[in-house]
């Protein structure tokens, strides 16, 4: 029959689609992102963190890198806590992404320390030898431009007075990426929640044992060398070789990370792999 009518058939294939469109890519923004999703701690970007944000569009950091973590288990065990429609209230444009050539940055705020960032971004491959991220050490070279920082936030609508703007003054772009990245996925307290409490003794079942220092040593230089040193010398972070905190405080501390210092958690190794390198700190 449709055959025979195919005028009639585009036009209700037409409109199906247009209907199926506006439901699900129309209609949902007017009710997310509204005031009704605000969550009371998310607050908006620091000028410097704004301007970061539009360097970040500008470099097409999020043609690789994601900003939202879906609620799926491997996800939330690698990125953390899933995304909250609520702390993208101040995004324009949201920077949600499709594409994960690089890791996804929605709770990187906090995971590192600000000489991480630097250095990660001026050089990719001195913390992940192989990253085929490009370097930006020309960031470091450029100042912020005030005035133009302001058009650009007079054009978005954003509510910064002249002293807050004045505050750019001599700031890099690399200062303004950093800031942006200290604040990604900051705006809830998902690490303290996450944080696991040990009860209990913690036992070493590896204390002493130099078999598995030959794979520990692989575990930590793929994992901390970029920032304490490639001998446990330190750099970033402190040294680690022997030191006097006893091997349950260590495990603790490399298990759940320094969430005020910026050292991330290391739980995805696993409590073997954790041990081990427990295990090669006290040998060295």
């Amino acid at each position: 029959m449709w055959e025979k009518k195919p005028l009639l058939f585009l036009i209700l294939a037409t409109m199906t689609i247009l209907v199926g469109t506006i439901v699900t890519m129309v209609l949902p923004f007017f009710w997310v992102n509204t005031e009704a999703d605000r969550i009371e701690t998310v607050t908006p970007y620091s000028p410097l963190e704004q301007a970061g944000r539009d360097i970040y569009i500008r470099e097409g950091c999020n043609n690789c890198h994601t900003q939202t973590v879906r609620p799926l288990v491997a996800e939330v065990l690698r990125y953390g806590e899933y995304s909250k429609s609520g702390e993208y209230i101040y995004d324009r444009p949201h920077l949600w992404g499709s594409r994960r050539t690089g890791p996804d940055l929605a709770r990187v705020g906090g995971k590192y320390p600000d000489a991480w960032h630097y250095q990660h971004m001026a050089e990719p491959a001195s913390m992940f030898p192989r990253t085929n991220m490009p370097a930006y050490p020309f960031l470091s070279d450029r100042t912020l431009n005030p005035r133009s920082v302001e058009r650009n936030m007079r054009a978005l609508g954003l509510p910064y007075t002249d002293a807050e703007i004045a505050t750019l003054e001599g700031k890099t772009e690399m200062d303004a990426m950093v800031a942006y990245m200290q604040k990604l996925g900051t705006g809830i307290p998902w690490r303290e929640a996450a944080r696991t409490t040990f009860v209990g003794e913690l036992t070493n079942p590896y204390s002493g044992d130099a078999s598995v220092l030959p794979e520990a040593r692989q575990i930590y230089a793929q994992n901390c060398a970029a920032c304490h040193g490639a001998e446990l010398q330190g750099g970033i972070g402190p040294a680690l070789r022997g030191g006097g905190k006893s091997e349950s405080q260590l495990y603790e501390i490399t298990y759940n990370g320094i969430m005020e210092k910026g050292m991330p958690g290391y739980s995805h190794l696993g409590s073997d792999r954790v041990w081990k390198l427990i295990t090669l700190m006290k040998a060295e």
